[in-house]
């Protein structure tokens, strides 16, 4: 028996401003293109979307930096003002060296520059703009499940992904910081394998999976896909959120 999962790239995303409705230019796309939505399918958003959206762009021109962000700006040869963000939208710092600074953000997960990002942000040419992260990218994700919901009568999962490096491994990778309409760790422990071995340790992160693979078509570059339409997953049918992913700090050994 075959088995298929089937992910496409929605193309005709406009550019987003502030104050846009995601959910209203999903489904527009998604009408142009002839995609019906189905109960079960799952949309995966680029954060830069979302937080286009919402407004999330700051202009560093507006930052005064503190003398801890002046501090830290000078120990790894960053723009004062960019750190001072990234302090703001931290609860600590993990790393920090020449050219990297890497945080525990405010949500839960460690990455770097609390992904405060300028590649493919518009700049209006007086300075140079910058674009944060979602206040709550969980309940920006439902936002959009629950719209879609009302408007299409169809039950969909909602993953709001964003590219994270990794400690031990070169390349950056697509992972949820935003879930509703699926969970986002999967326990799998006491299911038998194939010999009937019971899993002890299985967690997956299936959020995470599902982001990873549609980033396959988003890109990184000037793609401009920056939703991925994923069919055919068999999934349990609970729900979770992206802060389900986050490790305890208190069994996280790798915290420095």
């Amino acid at each position: 028996m075959a088995i298929e999962l089937k992910l496409t790239a929605v193309a005709g995303i406009p550019a987003v401003r502030p104050g846009d409705d995601v959910a209203e230019l999903l489904l527009s796309a998604l009408d142009a293109a002839g995609l019906v939505l189905d109960d079960g399918d799952v949309l995966v958003v680029a954060q830069k979307v979302v937080s286009k959206a919402e407004g999330r762009l700051v202009e560093l021109a507006t930052v005064e930096p503190s003398e801890r962000a002046l501090q830290v700006a000078q120990e790894t040869d960053k723009d004062a003002r960019l750190v001072e963000l990234i302090l703001q939208e931290s609860e600590e710092i993990s790393r920090m060296a020449r050219g990297v600074l890497i945080v525990r953000h405010r949500l839960g997960f460690t990455s770097a520059n609390a992904g405060i990002d300028r590649s493919n942000v518009e700049q209006d040419g007086q300075g140079e703009t910058v674009l944060l992260l979602p206040l709550d990218p969980d309940g920006s994700a439902e936002q959009i499940r629950r719209t879609i919901d009302e408007r299409k009568g169809v039950r969909v999962g909602v993953v709001i992904s964003d590219s994270h490096g990794r400690p031990f491994r070169l390349g950056t990778i697509g992972v949820a910081i935003g879930v509703a309409g699926i969970p986002a760790l999967w326990d799998r422990r006491g299911e038998a394998d194939l010999h009937g071995y019971l899993l002890q340790h299985t967690d997956v992160g299936i959020a995470d999976e599902i982001a990873a693979a549609a980033g396959l078509l988003m890109g990184q570059g000037a793609e401009g896909l920056p939703v991925v339409l994923v069919r055919g997953l068999d999934l349990p049918g609970m729900e979770g959120r992206a802060t389900d992913l986050v490790r305890p700090k208190e069994i996280d050994l790798y915290r420095g």
